[in-house]
């Protein structure tokens, strides 16, 4: 991998619930540009939960230590 994981996998998981939260709310407004966003926001969200890996989080120097728990 060229990456390092550094999200815990409860974080994930609340990742992906808001992924589908803010899928739905681009669903509701697919007709207005709010939909666009939304779908942008919960494409992205879902794709950092899946890999594990948030460049944000990276940038901040967020890491995972060897348990699996996070080290700042």
């Amino acid at each position: 991998m060229i990456y390092r994981r550094n999200l815990p996998g409860w974080e994930r998981a609340a990742r992906l619930l808001g992924a589908a939260g803010m899928a739905f709310c681009a669903w509701q407004l697919r007709a207005g540009p709010g939909g666009i966003v939304f779908a942008i926001a919960a494409g992205s969200t879902a794709l950092t939960s899946v890999l594990g890996f948030c460049p944000m989080c990276a940038l901040a120097g967020r890491r995972l230590s060897t348990k699996g728990k996070t080290v700042s």
